[in-house]
């Protein structure tokens, strides 16, 4: 199949995935598949960075995929290739089929239930999540400069800087499988960031800031994020290591939304059915605090995480994942599902657009108000290192941020190590702001935690 570059920007087709969709399907049928389903997908895009208003690099990515599963009953095989040539996929359904003759029977194997699957209707559901941005080299480069020339202009201090970065990438895919789900769609996601560098030898500071949207249109100007990156890392000059103690801790938002990650690996069907999560079990019990409730809109126009349908073709619904801090549903893919003896809840592939509110929270809750409330105690801005026991919910992360007395801060803070918890963390959540920040998939305020200790020096 030849590529024909489209005004769109990618090289196939609609129909053109489509028909391979259906060849494909057929030809597992004929090799005498019980089931069978199959992606096929293509990406592109363009980055660019510069450092100190030097192109350091040029980067265009394009690659094609597609993906076959092959079911024998309960036994299950998949292959997948990037050639997209007629003999190729014809020795990807077979390879696919071939795994399946020789892997063993798996009972929580096979596709979603036929009622779980998306209609037509609700496949093509259109979230509006298409945006391409046509952007050569030459204008991403001049948009790097602007933002990183921004930020050093923004200080003398500003002495240094790892580099402004533009980023512009589409997607676009089609599945199909043998129980008649159909669907697929286009994406979009741009960015530009930077990373200044203040001070002078040791006590040299830095931070990065950045703005992603799906639509270029949306992003913010690239003045904005230098200027603002450089206030950050301007802020943090003369950072010191603070007493060992248990205090209170103000996580900024961005910050915070990992600890929403962390609730979605815990009640993840994977980690839950292999005994691996401190939340198992937690279906129908308290784990957040009272005040506390999680949403869930996958049907968000031009949202990071909008989905009509997950991974596996099932259709996705907005609902509530906490009520009151009490789980109201784990976050399944069928397989998962199965070997819980539930039902899939539409998240294979992970979650979509969550929602982290405080039923405490007014509109007046800004960042400062939330340090009257911390009074006394450690506001982090930036986490480091990857010391999370998923198993126990051992959590121990270096931080960086400000000392607060009194509810101002006081003085920069590096070098220090936070620990606790996740499940007392969690619990112990007891304000959040109005400060809303998504990142990712998920939008939370800052998070103000009761206690946690703070090893310092």
């Amino acid at each position: 199949m030849t590529p024909a570059r489209s005004a769109t920007g990618f090289a196939y087709t609609r129909e053109q995935f489509q028909a391979m969709v259906e060849d494909v399907l057929a030809q597992a049928r004929a090799l005498g598949a019980s089931d069978a389903g199959v992606e096929v997908s293509e990406g592109a895009g363009l980055s660019v960075s510069v450092r100190m208003g030097v192109i350091e690099h040029v980067e265009r990515n394009r690659d094609k995929s597609i993906g076959v599963t092959v079911y024998l009953g309960q036994r299950r095989g998949n292959a997948s290739s990037s050639d997209f040539s007629p003999a190729a996929i014809a020795q990807t359904v077979r390879a696919a089929y071939d795994i399946a003759r020789f892997t063993a029977e798996d009972p929580a194997a096979g596709l979603p239930d036929a009622e779980d699957l998306a209609s037509a209707g609700e496949a093509a559901r259109d979230l509006d999540l298409f945006h391409p941005w046509a952007i050569d080299a030459e204008a991403a480069a001049e948009l790097a400069r602007r933002c990183e020339g921004a930020a050093r202009a923004t200080s003398r201090r500003i002495c240094n800087s790892e580099g402004a970065g533009v980023s512009a990438q589409q997607s676009q895919f089609w599945a199909g499988n043998s129980r008649g789900f159909r669907g697929g769609y286009a994406a979009s996601r741009h960015s530009i960031s930077v990373a200044p560098i203040a001070g002078k030898g040791r006590s040299m500071q830095r931070d990065d800031w950045y703005t992603s949207m799906r639509d270029p249109a949306e992003l913010a100007a690239p003045e904005a994020v230098g200027r603002y990156a450089a206030e950050r890392a301007l802020a943090r000059l003369g950072a010191r290591r603070v007493a060992t103690g248990v205090v209170p801790v103000l996580l900024e938002a961005p910050v915070a939304a990992g600890l929403l990650g962390a609730y979605v690996h815990a009640t993840s069907g994977g980690a839950l059915y292999r005994k691996t999560s401190f939340l198992a079990d937690s279906l129908g019990t308290q784990v957040l605090a009272a005040h506390l409730d999680l949403d869930e809109d996958p049907h968000q126009p031009k949202g990071k995480a909008s989905a009509p349908f997950d991974d596996e073709g099932v259709r996705t619904r907005a609902c509530r994942i906490a009520d009151a801090g009490v789980v109201q549903t784990y976050f399944l893919s069928s397989y998962s599902a199965r070997k819980l003896g539930l039902r899939t809840t539409g998240h294979a592939g992970g979650a979509h657009n969550l929602r982290l509110t405080s039923r405490l929270t007014q509109a007046g809750d800004d960042l400062d108000a939330m340090l009257r409330k911390l009074h006394r105690g450690l506001f982090v801005t930036e986490l480091m290192g990857q010391g999370v026991n998923h198993v126990t919910g051992d959590y121990s992360r270096g931080a960086a941020g400000f000392w607060v007395e009194h509810g101002r801060i006081v003085h920069p803070v590096h070098e220090v190590t936070i620990a606790g918890n996740l499940r007392e963390m969690l619990r112990g959540i007891a304000a959040v702001g109005a400060d809303a920040y998504t990142q990712g998939g998920r939008t939370t305020g800052s998070l103000l935690v009761e206690r946690m200790t703070l090893a310092g020096g």
